[in-house]
């Protein structure tokens, strides 16, 4: 029998599904995509946080170790919309906070 008074409050979360680029999937030793829990509700920030939390070897690598921007050269997608200049805590649309479509975190391709 449990304790109510003792026990913890649940914190919602949702499972989030993240895409990485190439050279970071090979980084983190991971498949295309990886689930990861997250406290509702469910923005970028709260995202890179667990992933970092996760995967501390890919700390630095998507965004910045001081400021926590995101590095120029990737990007944020969901649900075909580019989320990359969109506040950090905005909250993800709904369909990526219940799984059904992955945040990609997808490297920019430059040149000339």
């Amino acid at each position: 029998m449990t304790d109510p008074v003792n026990e913890a409050p649940r914190v919602p979360s949702s499972s989030i599904r993240v895409m990485l680029p190439y050279h970071l999937r090979n980084l983190a030793q991971v498949g295309d995509e990886i689930t990861l829990q997250v406290a509702a509700p469910a923005t970028v920030r709260s995202v890179l946080d667990a992933l970092e939390a996760r995967y501390p070897m890919l700390q630095g690598t998507i965004r910045d170790h001081d400021t926590l921007q995101r590095r120029p050269f990737l990007r944020y997608f969901a649900c075909e919309q580019d989320l990359s200049h969109e506040p950090a805590d905005a909250p993800l649309p709904d369909v990526v906070a219940a799984g059904k479509e992955p945040l990609l975190i997808i490297g920019a391709i430059a040149g000339g």
